[in-house]
This record gives structure tokens, C-alpha cells and sequence, in this order.
């Protein structure tokens, strides 16, 4: 279990990625927890990719300010939100 961790630069949160969905999506279940689904197949990055680039449209900044801590290659991830 991880805590999100609110410092004055950034957060932590858990993600359940889905790849392969039919919509992409953000559910927000908890405050430290979401559920992202994506349309990407999970190859090459390509989905993680596309869960930074979800995750940026959800809490309206740039991409470049979501980073996948860990997890890359599982579908749990704990991500930065800079």
C-alpha cells in the first residue's frame, strides 16, 4: 500500500493501467488511487506513453510533468505528478 505524498512540488499516486481499451479514460477511485484505460497496446511504451499523456489531460498540465516512478512494464504504477 502506498500513500500519496503531497510535498510542495509534487504527488504520488497508485495507477491501475488498462491498455488495449475501446475509450480511453481516467477514473478517479480514490485520492491516491486511479484507473486509466488506454487504446495503446502495451508495446514498446507505447502505453505508458499513453497513460503520462492521460494523466497530464486529467490534471491539465504538461506531459513532461508526469513521470512513471515505477512499474513500466506492470499495469500497477506509481506515478509523480510534478
Amino acid at each position: 500500500m502506498l500513500v500519496c505524498y503531497y510535498a510542495s512540488k509534487y504527488m504520488r499516486i497508485n495507477v491501475k493501467a488498462k491498455p488495449n481499451a475501446r475509450e480511453e479514460s481516467v477514473e478517479k477511485i480514490s485520492d491516491t488511487d486511479f484507473v486509466v484505460s488506454v487504446k495503446e497496446p502495451p508495446v514498446k511504451g507505447m502505453a505508458n506513453r499513453a497513460v503520462i499523456n492521460a494523466l497530464a489531460v486529467h490534471f491539465g498540465i504538461g506531459s513532461v510533468r508526469v513521470k512513471i516512478i515505477s512499474g513500466h512494464t506492470s499495469r500497477q504504477k506509481v506515478v509523480e505528478i510534478l
